[in-house]
C-alpha cells in the first residue's frame, strides 16, 4: 500500500500532526470535493437534481453495506448520530418490566444514557466494570441473568482503547437468545467487522471518527428478523413504503431499517461520507488496520522515552487505533494544551492522554508528539527516526 499517496488526500497534515481520529476526524480532500460538488449542484438546480443525490445515497448505502458485510443494502439506514442508532434500539424494543440490560461500565455516556433512560419501564441497567484496562468477558457474562435481553458494547472502549472480542461476545448472546448491539464507532473503517459473522443483531456510528467523514453523517444496521420486532420509534413521510405519494395517507411501514429514516435526508453529510468510505474500501480495511496497528506499537514503543506509561491493552486481540497513556508527575489536560500549542493534535480522557493516529500518519509524526511530551521535562529534545 502507497500510505504516502493515501496521506497526501489530507489537507491537515500541511499543519498538524493529527492523532485525535478517536475525536473528530479531519476530512480528506475527496469528502470536501463531495461536499462542494453537492452545494453547487444545489445552488444551480435546486429541486430539480434530486434524482441524481437520491443515487448518491442509494449508492452509499450499498458501500456502507460492503463495509459490514449486511445481507442486503436495505439493511443499512442513515443516521445523524450513534446516539440516534442507540435510541433506536433502547426505546424501540419490546421491553417488559423486570427485565435488564448488560453494559460494560467504561462505555462512552452515548450508550449508556439510553439504557438508564428506561428505568421507568422497569428495566435495570447492569453495569460491567473493567479490570484495569481490560472489559473481562468472564465478567459480562457473569452480569447476565435469565432476564437479560440486551447486550450494549462498543467495538472498542473510547477511554482505555480496548477492544472487545465480539465474536466471543456474539456467541454468548447467540447461546442465550440475547440481543446483540454494538457501539461501532471506534473501530469502524479501521478493523473489519462482519454483522452476519459476528451475530450482531444491530450496529450504529457516526461517520466522523475512524471513517473520516463530515459530523451527522452515520449508518445504523438492523437484522431483518428484528425489523417487525421493535416499535418504530421516529417515523415519518420516508418510513413507509410509497414515501412519494404524499396525499395518500397509507401507513404501511417498509419493510427493512429504511422504516427508521423518517424525515429528509442529510444530503451533503452522506455525500460526503460515501467519498469517504469510497476511500478507505479502495485502500483495504484490512491494510488500514495493519497500518493503525504498526504505528500504534511504535508509538507504545517510543513513549517511555517521554516518560509515558501504556494503559492500553496491547494484547493481541485486545488492541486498537486508540493508546492511552499515563503521564506520572503530569496533568493529561497540560499535555493536551501543550501538544496542541506545538501542532500536534492528542486528546485528555480519563485523566489519561489518548492518542489515536490513522493510516495516513507518520512514524515522525508520533516522534514529534514524544518530543513535545518530552520537553515538558525539560530533557535535550530527541532525533526523528
Amino acid at each position: 500500500m502507497d500510505w504516502a499517496a493515501f496521506r497526501d488526500r489530507f489537507p491537515v497534515t500541511r499543519r498538524w500532526a493529527f492523532l485525535d481520529h478517536a475525536a473528530v476526524a479531519p476530512l480528506p480532500d475527496v469528502a470536501v470535493a463531495a461536499l462542494r460538488e453537492y452545494a453547487d449542484n444545489l445552488a444551480e438546480h435546486g429541486v430539480t437534481a434530486v434524482l441524481g443525490w437520491a443515487a448518491r445515497i442509494a449508492h452509499v448505502r450499498r458501500l456502507a453495506a460492503r463495509l459490514i458485510n449486511a445481507p442486503d443494502p436495505d439493511d443499512i439506514y442513515f443516521l445523524p448520530n450513534t446516539t440516534h442508532g442507540v435510541g433506536i434500539i433502547a426505546e424501540g424494543f419490546p421491553w417488559r418490566p423486570g427485565d435488564n440490560v448488560a453494559v460494560p461500565a467504561e462505555e462512552y455516556p452515548a450508550n449508556q444514557y439510553p439504557w438508564m433512560n428506561l428505568a421507568g419501564r422497569g428495566v435495570e441497567v447492569r453495569s460491567v466494570p473493567s479490570r484495569g484496562n481490560r472489559v473481562h468477558v468472564d465478567d459480562i457474562r457473569a452480569a447476565m441473568t435469565d432476564r437479560t435481553r440486551v447486550l450494549a458494547v462498543s467495538a472498542v472502549e473510547f477511554a482505555s482503547g480496548f477492544r472487545n472480542d465480539l465474536a466471543l461476545l456474539g456467541q454468548i448472546c447467540r447461546e442465550r437468545d440475547i440481543f446483540f448491539f454494538v457501539d461501532a464507532i471506534q473501530g469502524l473503517g479501521v478493523f473489519p467487522l462482519d454483522v452476519q459473522a459476528l451475530g450482531v443483531d444491530a450496529l450504529a456510528a457516526d461517520g466522523h471518527k475512524w471513517l473520516l467523514g463530515p459530523e451527522g453523517a452515520g449508518i445504523g444496521y438492523v437484522r431483518r428478523e428484528w425489523v417487525d420486532r421493535l416499535h418504530p420509534v421516529g417515523v415519518g413521510a420516508n418510513s413507509v413504503v410509497k414515501p412519494f405519494d404524499y396525499t395518500a395517507i397509507d401507513f404501511a411501514l417498509k419493510p427493512h431499517a429504511g422504516r427508521w429514516e423518517g424525515g429528509a435526508y442529510n444530503v451533503p453529510g452522506i455525500t460526503a461520507f460515501g467519498a469517504s468510505l469510497e476511500l478507505l474500501l479502495d485502500a483495504g480495511v484490512e491494510n488500514v488496520e495493519r497500518r493503525v496497528v504498526e504505528l500504534t506499537d511504535y508509538l507504545c514503543e517510543r513513549a517511555p522515552a517521554a516518560g509515558l506509561e501504556v494503559f492500553s491493552s496491547r494484547a493481541a486481540g485486545e488492541k486498537s487505533g486508540i493508546v492511552s497513556l499515563l503521564a506520572p508527575g503530569r496533568d493529561a489536560e497540560a499535555v493536551r494544551r501543550a501538544c496542541r500549542a506545538a501542532g500536534v493534535a492528542v486528546a485528555a480522557r480519563a485523566g489519561r492522554v489518548r492518542v489515536s493516529p490513522h493510516a495516513y500518519n507518520t512514524f515522525s509524526e508520533l516522534d514529534r508528539f514524544v518530543e513535545v511530551v518530552r520537553g515538558m521535562t525539560n530533557d535535550p529534545p530527541m532525533t526523528h527516526q
